[in-house]
């Protein structure tokens, strides 16, 4: 981590343990701040992205996690995040695009598999969600989500 990156991550270590307390309206308001103060700080727009999710409010997640995409291209979290906002606001191209861009970085994790399956899953192309799935179950995921993924399998055996 360079100084500047230690920086821009103690300048919301406050608003982190306000997400991580669900006080999700304190932590978005600390994090504009931040976000105004230091424009260039890409944890302010990833951690708005997440206050702004947890309350509902997509499209503003969408645009907080781009900005933060824009200032990090290689955060893995801000682009399986986008995915997920995308997905949840019909926008199924650009979620898949999304999702493989993070599997492109990182070719093994569990989370990015898990994005795709989502994205192919939403938009009807179940042969690729399973594929992805599958791989996902391969990773050893944490039981909840795996059992999650495992009923979603099942689902569209079932529909099949």
């Amino acid at each position: 981590m360079d100084q500047q990156d230690k920086k821009h991550w103690e300048a919301v270590e406050e608003a982190t343990e306000l997400l991580h307390e669900e006080r999700y309206r304190e932590a978005l308001e600390l994090l504009r701040d931040i976000a105004k103060a230091d424009p260039e700080n890409p944890y302010a727009f990833f951690f708005s992205g997440q206050a702004l999710y947890e309350v509902g409010e997509m499209e503003p997640a969408r645009d907080a996690y781009r900005a933060a995409l824009r200032l990090a291209p290689k955060h893995l979290g801000a682009r399986i995040a986008l995915s997920h906002v995308l997905r949840k606001t019909g926008e199924l191209r650009d979620a898949i695009k999304e999702s493989l861009i993070a599997l492109e970085q990182a070719p093994a994790d569990n989370d990015a598999l898990y994005a795709v399956g989502l994205a192919y899953l939403a938009k009807g192309e179940k042969t690729a969600a399973r594929r992805y799935f599958e791989a996902f179950l391969k990773s050893k995921p944490e039981l909840e989500t795996r059992m999650e993924v495992e009923g979603l399998i099942q689902a569209m055996e079932l529909e099949n």
